[in-house]
């Protein structure tokens, strides 16, 4: 199999107070498991004005009321075609616009974001667990090449450079496992930068999809973010496109692991995460976060029922030589 026997598609859906996840949309995700149960609603239209307000405290100049954008976000989801079988969901990431409420301009944001493939959940909750199970030590070799190919091989598709022209950047928590250094760096925008001695297995999961990390501690803040990115993150890319890429995912931070980012004190020069902490407040925003848990591990069986085992052949074959 060629790449050449790979094609991609890419469709969006609005994320708002009227957003219901599709049927074959990652139930871990940030935007879907916000968007069930009864208070769905409220879920959704809380979380969208907590994005507002962070944006606005971030991009705070000319702006005397703090209500001068709006950001609205789109689910960006990204689906594999190999030969004449069915689509497979790949990847589901978000896209931000940004409305300018004086101007009337609208401005894209950050495309990335959130990151969702339940081809990483296969490699998380279903290879390294039973690698581990197995004696294994850290991860098993070759651990992540073929996630990381196909994401690389998703950028440079016709069907991304079409509809995007700038490299994703993905905001994730940063790891409980490692402990970080506050530097003398600060950036206007993206804040304090933090440094850390070793990389995490997510870190080096990430590397292979040709994504470096750098950690920072946005203003007004309690503790750093870590921006995955292509290139160079302080310079590609606008203030208005990395605060919407803070906005948007230090809220579903806080409304995921408060523990970390709706702490009631700040992080510290030397900072090691805990959900354990317990100084925090709570949004009042309801989420399921054991749910997600399990739910990670169906979805690993999802993707290898449907996808590894009936390509996973070809697919090793491809990403083997995809690699050089």
């Amino acid at each position: 199999m060629t790449s050449s026997g790979f094609a991609f598609t890419i469709s969006s859906t609005n994320f708002d107070e009227d957003y219901r996840p599709a049927d074959d949309t990652r139930l871990t995700t940030n935007f879907a498991n916000l968007a069930r149960g009864p208070d769905r609603r409220d879920n959704l239209r809380r979380t969208m004005r907590m994005i507002d307000h962070r944006f606005n405290a971030l991009m705070h100049w000319d702006n005397p009321t703090g209500d001068r954008y709006a950001v609205t976000l789109q689910i960006v989801s990204a689906a594999l075609r190999i030969g004449d079988d069915d689509a497979f969901p790949l990847i589901e990431m978000l896209h931000t616009v940004v409305t300018d409420r004086i101007s009337g301009g609208c401005s894209d944001g950050m495309v990335g974001n959130n990151f969702s493939s339940y081809v990483r959940d296969y490699d998380f909750s279903v290879v390294l667990p039973g690698h581990r199970k197995a004696g294994g030590d850290a991860t098993p070799d070759g651990f992540g090449d073929l996630h990381g190919n196909l994401f690389k091989q998703f950028v440079r598709s016709n069907a991304y450079r079409d509809r995007f022209r700038k490299a994703p950047v993905i905001c994730l928590s940063v790891s409980s496992r490692e402990v970080y250094h506050r530097t003398a760096n600060v950036h206007p925008i993206l804040g304090v930068e933090y440094r850390t001695g070793e990389g995490s297995t997510t870190d080096d999961y990430f590397a292979k999809m040709g994504m470096k990390v750098r950690y920072f501690m946005p203003p007004h803040g309690v503790a750093p973010l870590a921006f995955y990115h292509v290139g160079d993150l302080v310079s590609d890319y606008s203030n208005l496109e990395l605060a919407s890429t803070i906005s948007t995912m230090e809220t579903f931070q806080k409304i995921y692991r408060p523990e970390i980012y709706n702490a009631n004190s700040v992080a510290a020069e030397r900072y090691r995460p805990s959900l354990d902490y317990q100084d925090y407040s709570l949004t009042r925003i309801v989420y399921d976060r054991e749910e997600r848990s399990r739910l990670a591990i169906e979805q690993g069986r999802f993707a290898e029922e449907t996808f590894i085992k009936p390509h996973g052949a070809a697919l090793q074959r491809w990403s083997a030589t995809a690699g050089h």
